[in-house]
């Protein structure tokens, strides 16, 4: 085989401790909400940009209780951004875990296929000696092709 990229081999308690791990953020992120597709498109987003904005707002606002109407919730506002600064950096060492889980399936995968097409050249080349013809034809559909065949030409002159 030419490529390895990378070999994982993850034991049973390696699977007990991560499925583990992972009931407990499930469990422990239950107010995490999930968006439709376009509920998050119809969303107005604090980016990097407005973050300063809506904290200098909100600062403003708290140090300026006369202009709150009753139906504004600051407090509901403070906690929303205190969550956003507890969740990020959270978030960003659970997106760096995802990327590297991402690539390290793609690695692994890239690695079987190569090696899957190394061995299909084998059998190619040396399994028609070993009765090996028929599974190697088998195999042949991934690489499957649309044949076209010549329409019949209508008879000139009908």
């Amino acid at each position: 085989m030419t490529q390895n990229l990378m070999s994982l081999a993850l034991s049973a308690d390696d699977l007990d401790a991560i499925d583990a791990a992972l009931a407990t953020l499930e469990a422990r992120l239950t107010g995490l909400v999930a968006l439709q597709p376009d509920e998050r498109r119809g969303l107005t987003k604090m980016g990097d940009k407005s973050e300063a904005f809506c904290r200098q707002t909100l600062t403003v606002l708290e140090q300026n209780p006369q202009v709150i109407p009753p139906s504004f919730d600051l407090a509901e506002a403070r906690a929303d951004l205190a969550a956003v600064d507890v969740l990020r950096p959270r978030l960003a060492r659970l997106r760096r875990l995802t990327e590297r889980a991402e690539d390290s399936e793609t690695a692994l995968g890239s690695d079987v296929m190569n090696a899957s097409l190394e061995g299909y050249a084998l059998l190619k080349v040396s399994g028609r000696n070993q009765g090996l013809e028929g599974l190697r034809q088998a195999l042949s559909a991934r690489f499957g092709k649309t044949s076209r065949r010549a329409e019949p030409s209508a008879p000139a002159g009908s």
